[in-house]
Parts: C-alpha cells; structure tokens; sequence
C-alpha cells in the first residue's frame, strides 16, 4: 500500500505544486489562450467556424462572457484535489480486492445491473460531451443537438445485438469473444492489435484534451497536466484494476449528471420553468438572429426570413449530407465494437443483468443528452453566440461561462463555486474515461497476446496479474508519450477514426461470429485488419489530415485581398497589417509542403470513412469465409448459439 500513497503524493505534488503558485492571480483572464479541447475528448466533434462571421452586424457580447474564463484558482484546485483524495481512496479500497485476473480485467463479475450502467455512462460519456455539447448547440441551433441524438441510438444496437450475446460468451476481452469458434492465437493476436489502436486513438484524443483543459483554467503547463494525468490512471488501472475503475466511472456519472441538473433547472428557473419560453426566447433573440444571418451569409436580412426560427431547424452546420450519414454510421455501429464498452458487460454475473445495465445507461444517457439542450440554449440566450465564440471559438466554454453567470446572481462566490464544480467535473470525466481505455488495452496485450498466445493459455496466476499490471504501465506511460508528441497536432480526427474502426474492424468481427454460421478464422481475421486499416488509411488521404499547400492557397487569397486594398490608396488597419504579415510568414512556411503521406490534398472527400471502410469490413468477412471455410467452425455455431441465446454454460468470470 505504501507504494501507492507515494505515488498518490507525487500526483497532487503534480498537480497542485505549479497550480498552487498562481494562487494569487485568481480571478485572471484565461480566454486568451488557444483552447485546443474541442473534439479532443471523446466524442465526434466538427470544428467550429474559422472565423466570426463579418457580413452581419457584431453586437456586443454579454458581459458575462466578455471578460473570458475567469477562474478562482484556490477554489478549482481545492476541488481538483478533492476528486483526487476520493478517488485514490477508491483505489486503496479496490487494490484490497483485485487478487486475481477475474478481480483485475472483470471486477469478479461482481458488479450489478444499476451499477454497472451508472459505470457504462460514465466511460462512454466524455468530457466533451459536457463541454462541447453545449457549446455546439449555442453556436449552431438544431444541429448541435443531432450529435447526442446519434450516441443516445448506438446504445439501442448495443443492447439488441451485442450485450447479451457477449455475456454469454465472453470472459474478459473482445479476442474472448472472437476466439469461441474460430483459431484462437490469430485471431486473439488480431484482436489485441485493433483494440491497441482503437483504444490509442481515443486514448490520446482524451490526454491532449486532459492537458490543455488543465493548462486553460489552472495555468498548470501542458507537460505537467499530462504526466500528473497520466500517473493517476495508471494509479488506477494499475493498483484498483477494473473495480478502482467501476467506481470512479460511476462517481463520475454521478458529478456529470448532477452537474447537468444543476444549470439545467437554473436555466429553466430564468424561465418559469417553462421550456417552450425558452424556444421563444431563443426565436426572439436579436442576437441569435444576428448570428443566424452571418453564419447564412446574407450581408443584409432577407425581407420575411425568420432568422430566428433558422436557428432551431438543421442545416446551420450539417450541409454535407454524406459526412453526415458517414458520421451517423460511425456513431451508431461504432459503439457497439468499442472495446472498453464491450469489456464492462464482462463485469455483471449474467445477460440478465448486462442487458440491464444497457437500459440504465441508456436511460442516464438520454438524460444528460436531454438536459444539453437546456443548457445549450440557455447559454446561447443569456450569453449570446457571439459572446461565446469570442471566449472560444469552439463553444467548449460555454459550461463554465454560463454556471458562472447563473451563479452570480445569486452570489459572486456561489458563480465562482459553480464554475469551479463544472470544470472539476470535465476533469473527473478525463480521469474515468481514459482508466476505461487504459484497461481495455492492457487486457488485450496481456490477456490474450501473453497470456493465450504465449502461453498457450497456461500462466501462472501470479504471473498473469504481474503481465497485466506491467502492460497497465506501460500502456499509460505510452499514452503520455504521444500526448507530449501530439500537443501541437489537432487530433480531433482521432475520435472519428477511433468509432469509424470499432464499426468496421471489431464490429462485423463480432456480429457475424455471434449470428452467421459460415463465419470462419478468415473472415473473422479479413474483418478486423481490412476493416481497421481500410478505415485508417482513408483517414490518412481524408480532409481531417494538414494540407500546407491548402493553407498557402489560403493565405494567397489574404496576401492579395489586402495587397489589392493597400494598392487601390486604402490604408491598413493595425490588425491588416498584422494579418497580412501573418499571411505571408505562413504562406512562405507551407507553399511547397505536402500532408503526412506526400499528398497536396485530400484523396478521400470524406471527413468520416465510415460509409466506405464499414461496408468493407462486412463484406471482408463474407468474401474470406466462404474461401476458407472451415467445417469445424461451422458444426460449432449450433453449441454457440444455443449459449449466447439461453446462457447455458455461462458462468461468473474466474482466474484461470
């Protein structure tokens, strides 16, 4: 135990030491850094505009968004540190308890249908699910809430085809699932490959987040956000294994949830609770149709158009319609074959109870996405999109911003509070989510690589949990080494990829497995690597990739747009000339470069490679089955489907 308050020391010495020193600037401007969390935590988010929108006329923002995010710093890292002590706490309880393999990957399948979907919703729902939610429906109206409506669906597939079956079936990992039928050391070892990269995509989309948000609202350099972060989910994983993990998923559930509540009735409340006030509201507003009319294009109001009601219909954002059946897909299917969510219905003793666990979350998640919208809006009415995009062009502020404005009028120090609990909570959905991918991935390699194919299934006990626990360290001390190398990167394309693989890659793998006789160690193979690497290779040849000579072509429009105005005798404004210089610095700087891959631009049109790479992945699978049949495999499906169907033979996950 003394191992793990040394390193629960090093994490608040971390965090708090660098944090600690700015004490007595509480209350600083922080809008002026590049908030670089949009996206980067755990759900598809589209980036946000370039730029504000110059045809329509600029109103002031609200003052309660003028000023940028003002946080009290003593208050957020008393809060901070609060999370931190309970969590480690749950950590010194678990690690009591995490004996053997069955403690470590499935928490002994000890865990209940209510509480195991209180943990389903706090791993899949990720920071920016708090944060950006909100700010994508007061930037964009109707089409900000079509996101959630996309993840609150995926859970019907969970739990119509992959829940129960997989209780049935399944011990610890997806490669369990896989190898019921088919050659078990190809297919584990194919398994573990796209669960790594999966889970790394998410992984380090999660850390940079992590790092920036904490560099954003405490000044704690992004070095130190990331390696304080990193050592608390190894902390975790490594010590608590997936009980520590259950219990902070579930915690942050809770803090999410009662977050979201929270601003929810205190927006409601500014309407006499009554929600169709605040559509009118939002329809009534001079500054939403002001906002609708730029981002539009129209330069002058069109006579009779209701910019207001525009706000409330789609189209605002969402105007290629194949991305966005590209994304739907990605969405919907993707999480059925995440493997950190595929890994908790390992944890509940039977279907019964995993299929229960899915109508809880789903029912949380409904929830949560339900009460964005009353905070999206409510921000968008009481703030203004201006005054938001003007803090953060991404809208990832709008939380904080509006749990300060609300609480303020009650109290100065109840805004400073409300404020601080929103941004803690964002930090405590990092440190859950990332412990859910940190553990899906250390099962994966030493579970079924070290374990299965090594071992051939015969390690000791005392050296499985030793295998599990090293690949915890190292995996999280992986992480935190891509984070460092991706800080300057934008990694929003890793959320996609990672939901567009699990739909293409573990998902046919999984379903045709569970449902379709002929499915072989072929197919099942072709699945998960065409799949998996189809989908990253159209990412790589995709929009979502740097094009420099895209940005010189950019920077040419400016260069010559303001060169013509010096030329026609107008002279430069301050800021002109600064982005004429700007312009030039950069055009210089990417005229003759080429993306990662050699290219000038994009191949794939296609910012998500779902709609191409999941279809590939299904017919991967029937192509290479019906070439190598396997007969063996086939007389099985009759044994396997009657136990995924009835659970005859199931039993609770044991050491083995």
């Amino acid at each position: 135990m003394s191992r793990i308050f040394r390193l629960a020391t090093l994490c608040l010495v971390l965090f708090a030491g660098p944090a600690m020193q700015l004490t007595a600037n509480a209350g600083t401007d922080l809008s002026s850094g590049q908030i670089v969390l949009a996206q980067a935590q755990g759900q598809v988010l589209p980036a946000a505009p370039a730029a504000t929108p110059a045809a329509a006329p600029a109103p002031a923002p609200a003052p309660a968004a003028s000023g940028g995010v003002k946080a009290n710093k003593p208050l957020t890292i008393g809060l901070f540190i609060i999370i931190i002590a309970v969590t480690l706490g749950i950590v010194f309880w678990a690690a009591s308890r995490t004996k053997t393999t069955a403690d470590f990957y499935a928490a002994k399948s000890s865990i209940t249908g209510l509480q195991n979907g209180w943990a389903i919703a706090g791993d899949y729902m990720s920071a920016a699910t708090f944060l950006g939610m909100a700010g994508l429906i007061s930037l964009n109206g109707f089409d900000g809430f079509l996101y959630p409506t996309g993840w609150m669906v995926a859970f019907v597939t969970v739990l119509l085809v992959v829940a129960e079956p997989c209780r049935n079936i399944g011990k610890y990992t997806v490669g369990d699932v896989l190898s019921v039928r088919a050659a078990a050391k190809p297919v584990r070892a194919a398994a573990a490959i796209v669960t790594v990269f999966v889970s790394t995509f998410y992984l380090t989309a999660q850390l940079v987040g992590a790092g920036k948000l904490m560099e954003l609202l405490l000044g704690v350099p992004y070095s130190v956000s990331i390696i304080g972060v990193g050592v608390l989910i190894t902390i975790y994983v490594v010590f608590g294994g997936m009980i520590a993990t259950t219990w902070v998923q579930i915690i942050k559930a809770a803090l999410l949830v009662s977050g979201g509540v929270v601003l929810s009735l205190l927006v409601l409340v500014k309407v006499g609770m009554n929600p169709f006030k605040l559509l009118e509201n939002v329809v009534n507003s001079t500054q939403i149709q002001n906002w609708v009319q730029a981002k539009l294009g129209h330069a002058t109001p069109q006579p009779g158009f209701d910019y207001g009601q525009r706000y409330l219909e789609s189209g605002l954002f969402l105007k290629d319609v194949w991305d966005q059946v590209s994304l739907g897909m990605a969405v919907c299917l993707g999480t059925a074959g995440m493997p950190h969510i595929l890994m908790r219905f390992f944890t509940v003793p039977d279907a019964k109870t995993a299929r229960k666990s899915v109508v809880v979350a789903m029912f949380i998640i409904a929830l949560f996405f339900l009460l964005t919208t009353f905070m999206g809006y409510g921000a968008a009415t009481l703030l203004t999109p201006q005054g938001i995009f003007a803090v953060d062009k991404t809208g990832n502020m709008a939380n904080p911003l509006l749990a300060r404005f609300l609480g303020a009028e009650f109290h100065p120090i109840f805004g400073d509070f409300l404020q601080a609990f929103v941004c803690a909570v964002a930090f405590a959905t990092i440190l859950a989510v990332v412990s859910g991918l940190v553990l899906a991935c250390s099962a994966a390699i030493s579970h079924d690589v070290y374990t299965d194919v090594i071992k051939n299934g015969r390690a000791e006990q005392s050296d499985q949990m030793r295998a599990a626990r090293i690949t915890s360290l190292v995996v999280g001390l992986m992480g935190m080494g891509i984070a460092f190398a991706a800080e300057k990167q934008n990694v929003a394309h890793l959320v996609a990829l990672a939901f567009a693989v699990s739909a293409s890659g573990v998902l046919p793998a999984v379903v045709l497995t569970l449902f379709w006789k002929k499915m072989s160690t072929a197919g099942v193979m072709a699945a998960l690597l065409i799949g998996t690497f189809s989908g990253i290779g159209l990412v790589l040849v995709s929009p979502n990739m740097q094009y420099p000579q895209l940005i010189a072509a950019a920077d040419q429009k400016v260069i010559t747009s303001l060169e013509n105005k010096q030329a026609a005798g107008t002279a430069l404004s301050e800021k002109e000339t600064a982005d004429l210089a700007k312009a030039k610095t950069s055009y210089a700087a990417n005229k003759d470069g080429t993306s990662m891959v050699g290219l000038s631009k994009p191949l794939f049109p296609l910012k998500v490679p779902a709609i191409l790479c999941i279809p590939l992945g299904f017919l991967s699978a029937f192509v290479f089955s019906l070439l190598f049949p396997n007969k063996r495999e086939e007389d099985a499906f009759e044994e396997l489907y009657v136990r995924q169907t009835t659970g005859i033979g199931v039993s609770a996950a044991v050491a083995h």
